[in-house]
């Protein structure tokens, strides 16, 4: 009883550190930031750059940025494995 209402803590803490983290990447003056939850937290644009270019850029980033978070969320659960 007790070992599972430790586990359900450490999955809470787990949580919450995860939701803390964030990734931002940059491509030419375009930048992204999202966040452990896997939500867009912002997105800077550069006006030098055409809507198509600026387009590709801001998926570009999004995907990188998106796999940066789940790389480190990946190693906080593995942390908290061991």
């Amino acid at each position: 009883m007790f070992d599972k209402l430790k586990q359900m803590k450490q999955l809470r803490d787990l949580k919450s550190s995860m939701e803390k983290e964030d990734a931002t990447v940059e491509k030419q003056g375009v930048k992204v930031t999202v966040n452990g939850s896997m939500k867009v937290k912002s997105v800077e644009l550069n006006s030098d750059l055409s809507l198509d270019e600026q387009q590709s850029l801001v998926k570009q980033c999004v995907n990188e940025a998106f796999q940066k978070v789940q790389q480190r969320v990946a190693q906080k659960m593995k942390e908290a494995q061991q």
